[in-house]
């Protein structure tokens, strides 16, 4: 029950459904987002004071002890709701379950066993009994949906015991608002240059919390690396920046980077092409099903080799770069949408009540 789910919810309230709803998000903490914020439905918490880690310790024992805690307070506080969307922890749909008119709808984002780490045998013990309640809570609900076809069949390999028991999850894509990315302005910019690649420069801009040492530890092996390449003076580093920061940077930047291997779906590459912008991917995972190669960006092999080639290629020609925009942006329009999103949400919510109906 996230953040992610309630904007996309958010979204389907505000259209015209062929049936009338009544949407309550129910959470563990209030998110940073606008749309837990400032949404047009309310959105109550429970079990904020529960806490998420004992001394940066048991982060899953205390992500499962706390959505519990959530689903319980669902069950004894609120009136029997038709149709339940949880979201990526299992544990809470054996628990909501326990009221048997209610019928529950999971998206896994991705399996968390293979998120987790089960590096020692100490983590490996740790892991075995949460691993084996995924799994099995899992397949308590009515019905599975995960982001991509990666995603659907990582759940089936991983998953075996439910896969060899007929359950088959339903890809349901994310979405994100169109609305907020303007028009493109970098193109005709670049051109003023000459499209020389000594005028090129790279903005690496992502998440960084200085408490994890990794994330210092990484950002600095980067800088030293831009350093060591003489490359130090075209390298911008944006650490965390807020969504209206990042709007900027799409809106002024040529085109987009995408570097993960084997991503469960990734939402950055929808943003970008929403921003009229050409998005350069791993041909793997999840971009292999947002981006059409060579029409909306380029799906490229894992190297370098082969992302300057394309890279070099949108900066030579930036009329390519603002014509793969433009494809890029009614692509997201007819397939990644939040209309789009809705449309399809509704028909799975609809057709699990139709079942309770029945």
């Amino acid at each position: 029950m996230r953040s992610s789910s309630e904007e996309l919810l958010e979204k389907i309230l505000r259209q015209k459904m062929e049936v009338k709803v009544q949407v309550r998000v129910v959470r563990d903490v209030y998110g940073n987002n606008k749309e837990s914020i400032k949404g047009v439905f309310p959105v109550t918490v429970y079990g904020d004071f529960l806490p998420r880690h004992i001394f940066y310790r048991l982060h899953a024992v205390c992500a499962y002890i706390r959505c519990i805690f959530v689903a319980l307070c669902v069950l004894l506080m609120w009136p029997s709701f038709d149709v339940i969307l949880a979201d990526q922890v299992s544990i809470v749909i054996p628990v909501l379950k326990l009221k048997s008119s209610m019928k529950v709808v999971f998206y896994c984002h991705f399996p968390d066993l293979l998120l987790a780490k089960h590096t020692t045998l100490l983590r490996k013990i740790y892991r075995k009994p949460i691993d084996f309640i995924e799994e099995r809570t899992t397949g308590m609900a009515d019905l599975v949906l995960v982001n991509s076809k990666f995603t659907a069949a990582t759940f089936a390999n991983t998953f075996k015991h439910l896969d060899a028991g007929g359950v088959r999850p339903s890809v349901l894509y994310p979405a994100v608002n169109v609305d907020q990315f303007g028009e493109a302005r970098a193109f005709k910019l670049l051109t003023l240059e000459g499209n020389n690649a000594n005028d090129v420069t790279l903005t690496i801009a992502g998440g960084y919390d200085k408490r994890l040492r990794e994330n210092v530890e990484y950002l600095e092996e980067l800088k030293l690396l831009a350093q060591r390449e003489r490359v130090a003076d075209q390298v911008n580093f944006i650490t965390s920046c807020s969504t209206s920061e990042r709007n900027i940077l799409l809106s002024r930047c040529l085109c987009v980077l995408y570097t993960p291997q084997d991503e469960h779906f990734g939402i950055v590459p929808l943003e970008a092409m929403a921003a009229y912008k050409p998005v350069i991917a791993c041909n793997s995972g999840g971009p292999i099903e947002t981006i059409k190669h060579e029409v909306t960006g380029f799906l490229c092999d894992p190297t370098p080799h082969e992302f300057s080639l394309a890279m070099d290629k949108l900066v030579e020609d930036p009329n390519l770069a603002e014509r793969m925009g433009e494809e890029a942006r009614q692509h997201v329009i007819e397939s990644f949408s939040t209309k789009v999103f809705g449309q399809h949400l509704n028909r799975y919510v609809l057709g699990v009540a139709r079942i309770k109906c029945d």
